[in-house]
């Protein structure tokens, strides 16, 4: 088990075998691969960080304009762009693992067998979380999303499963799941550590003077404020639904207190994304937020916290 020294010990909370300071990281994809964050605060201050995705070689996303404002979040469609395993093994670790804090890496790919060699080289590289971004078309199942198919879900975890034993192997669930709760589920039974929810929802907006889409590729995903009340929805969804597994809970989240929201429906931890983009030191700040929300509440831990709205539901 990683143990992390911690000043603050009302804030420490555990996802499987990894105790973190807070219940606060890095949303993958919003904060590259710990370099740009680190120009502005010590990464050592969060729970943990969650890097960007990683595929076996390198991808070149999607066609520019790839990101665009709206009124209450942003759509991106950037193709998960990433340097490829080799690159990132030898450059981009090596860097976030200078703090200390637990680093998590993000893994894609287009077939179960790409994610298992995937997996076991970051295990041999002594990374201490793998999270699946099961989002990625799989190939060989026809372009059906893994994240959409209940099957082929739970038998990519299996498998991942089966490759690697010591890091958190966390589950990133997509909105688009015919069910949350029989997803939430599958990943529990087949051996995930936790969940993460949600990604982006998919989104498009058009430029009524050139009448042409603010995206490229159209439609991209929609992430930031707008997003939260359907994020905590599902972290609500699947925290009734398992059994032992916790939740890390994603979406909208800019404030201490809207991680407390997240917390409350029955996340653990959450992740700070969209925030970043207007604010580099928003998960610092989000940290903080919840620290005062417990002092002020007379609240002495965060776990105290997590799915507190649920039992007083119970008593009523």
């Amino acid at each position: 088990m990683v143990d992390r020294g911690n000043k603050n010990k009302k804030l420490e909370v555990r996802i499987g075998g990894l105790k973190l300071k807070n219940p606060v990281m890095t949303a993958s994809g919003t904060a590259g691969y710990g370099a740009e964050l680190a120009e502005f605060f010590d990464l050592s201050k969060l729970g943990a960080i969650v890097l960007k995705g990683i595929s076996l070689v390198p991808w070149q996303g999607n066609p520019a304009p790839r990101i665009t404002e709206t009124r209450c979040g942003m759509i991106n469609s950037i193709g998960l762009q990433n340097v490829g395993l080799d690159a990132f093994l030898r450059e981009k670790l090596p860097f976030a693992r200078q703090w200390d804090v637990p680093v998590i890496a993000n893994i894609l790919g287009t077939s179960a067998t790409e994610y298992t060699r995937l997996a076991s080289a970051l295990e041999d590289a002594g990374v201490e979380g793998i999270e699946l971004n099961v989002s990625c078309p799989n190939v060989k199942e026809g372009g059906i999303a893994f994240g959409l198919n209940l099957k082929s879900f739970a038998g990519l975890i299996r498998a991942v499963r089966k490759k690697v034993k010591n890091p958190v192997l966390i589950v990133k669930l997509s909105p688009g799941a015919p069910s949350i709760e029989e997803f939430s589920r599958a990943a529990e039974a087949e051996g995930a550590d936790a969940i993460s929810l949600i990604n982006s929802i998919p989104a498009m907006a058009i430029d009524v003077n050139t009448r042409r889409p603010l995206i490229k590729n159209v439609i991209g995903g929609l992430s930031g404020p707008a997003i939260k009340p359907i994020a905590v929805r599902m972290v609500y969804q699947a925290s009734k639904s398992v059994k032992t597994i916790p939740i890390i809970g994603m979406g909208g989240i800019i404030t201490g207190e809207d991680a407390v929201e997240f917390m409350l429906a029955g996340a653990t931890a959450v992740a700070v994304g969209t925030a970043t983009f207007m604010d580099p030191m928003a998960a610092l700040k989000v940290v903080e937020g919840i620290g005062s929300w417990m002092e002020r509440q007379g609240i002495k831990s965060a776990s105290h916290i997590t799915g507190a709205m649920l039992s007083d539901i119970r008593r009523k």
